[in-house]
């Protein structure tokens, strides 16, 4: 399980530089073509907008394995040690749940909804299916990193 957790996180911070790296080479290349080129065009805002909800849904996957996430720890920090492995294991089953109902439930289905209607985005003719694909990919992502926490980080 380790090797696979290790292999995810590397799979997943590689995506995160590339992505963030075409993310700032199509907001550069949007103020080039506005100021430079004096033309305007339409798929960088919607390239922008699409790279940055990946960053930031996959990010937040990342950031759970990697137990980073944003936390307000000070009440579970006053626990003696005994009470903050059984509190972290708390909130990796809370962690978990939440992922597979809101996340890999509700964006599987939002998913299969827009997929099915046939929605695409206006400037790239997308599938905003395919865009919103990375809720339920980081909602599964998160379940594993939570199982794998909650059974290697007991501290």
């Amino acid at each position: 399980m380790k090797a696979l957790y290790s292999s995810l996180n590397r799979i997943i911070e590689v995506l995160l530089v590339v992505i963030f790296s075409l993310l700032v080479l199509d907001v550069l290349w949007q103020v080039f073509g506005r100021y430079v080129l004096n033309k305007s065009f339409s798929f960088t805002e919607e390239f922008a907008r699409f790279a940055l909800i990946w960053l930031t849904i996959l990010g937040a996957a990342y950031l759970n394995g990697k137990r980073e996430h944003l936390a307000m720890d000070y009440w579970l920090n006053q626990l003696p040690p005994e009470g903050r492995a059984a509190r972290r294991r708390i909130i990796e089953m809370l962690m978990a749940a939440f992922a597979l109902i809101v996340m890999v439930v509700g964006g599987g289905n939002l998913v299969y909804t827009t997929l099915r209607l046939g929605q695409v985005s206006p400037a790239m003719g997308v599938p905003l299916g395919a865009v919103y694909a990375i809720v339920p990919i980081s909602g599964l992502l998160i379940i594993f990193f939570s199982i794998y926490n909650f059974r290697h980080h007991e501290h």
